[in-house]
């Protein structure tokens, strides 16, 4: 059911002792993850429900979310936005049964930042594992430094990101893309060009506009409105009447 070898010969990614959670009520599934990301030199703890991943979320942040959608109290995707409200931002892997394009999609617009389904290939997962990890160190590796345009601030250091006086929380994925659009201010980037720096994956373009607009609600509460739709090209971080 599981693949333990990668059919190219490449060979398996490793950790340097980074904490992994897995949040899955199936124990098989859940062995399995352990004895696998332990071999492969991650620290991993597992819960079985929704409630105990915001706990532990709490008392010992993870570097890294392995998360079921179907859990017994409430589904991934509540969790992923609980995590948001409260704060807590790290890479999030959805590692589900449920495979419609609609969950995939949901997946992401909650703060997913990679989406694997099951039955899955285990070389797949740790790739996939060492790919969000690797990308998440390289961000806190970039240079210390204050983005603006207009009244919007992204601090970097910190990932805080503010309009005006305003703090707005954002998830994984929303920071990804607005820090996206903020580099390339005032010029258009297509939906292809944000798949490919958000998720590094090419989906249906309906998730990037459910991006755009959950990212529109939270940094154009307040005017003027700084994210505008490119009929026809794409998006662009502009203010309001410029060319």
């Amino acid at each position: 059911m599981y693949a333990v070898q990668p059919t190219d010969g490449l060979p398996l990614p490793r950790g340097s002792g980074q904490r992994l959670l897995i949040v899955d009520d199936d124990p098989r599934i859940t062995e399995l993850l352990q004895t696998t990301l332990s071999l492969a030199g991650y620290r991993v703890s597992a819960v079985g429900t929704g409630s105990q991943a915001l706990r532990a979320c709490q008392d010992e942040p993870a570097d890294l979310l392995v998360l079921d959608v179907m859990l017994p109290d409430m589904d991934g995707f509540t969790v992923c936005r609980r995590l948001t409200e409260q704060g807590t931002r790290l890479p999030v892997l959805f590692l589900t049964a449920r495979d419609a394009v609609e969950d995939r999609l949901t997946g992401f617009a909650m703060g997913a930042d990679d989406y694997l389904t099951k039955p899955f290939s285990v070389p797949e997962l740790l790739f996939r594992v060492n790919a969000l990890l690797r990308r998440a160190g390289t961000t806190a590796a970039e240079p210390t430094e204050q983005l603006r345009f207009a009244d919007l601030t992204i601090d970097e250091p910190t990932r805080r990101v503010r309009r005006g006086e305003h703090l707005i929380a954002l998830t994984p994925s929303e920071y990804k893309l607005l820090r996206y659009l903020l580099l390339n201010a005032d010029q258009v980037v297509s939906k292809e060009q944000i798949m490919d720096h958000v998720w590094q994956h090419r989906f249906g373009e309906g998730i990037v506009e459910k991006l755009i607009s959950r990212l529109r609600t939270k940094i154009d509460r307040q005017p003027p409105a700084l994210i505008h739709t490119v009929r026809g090209f794409g998006y662009s971080l502009r203010l309001p009447g410029s060319p």
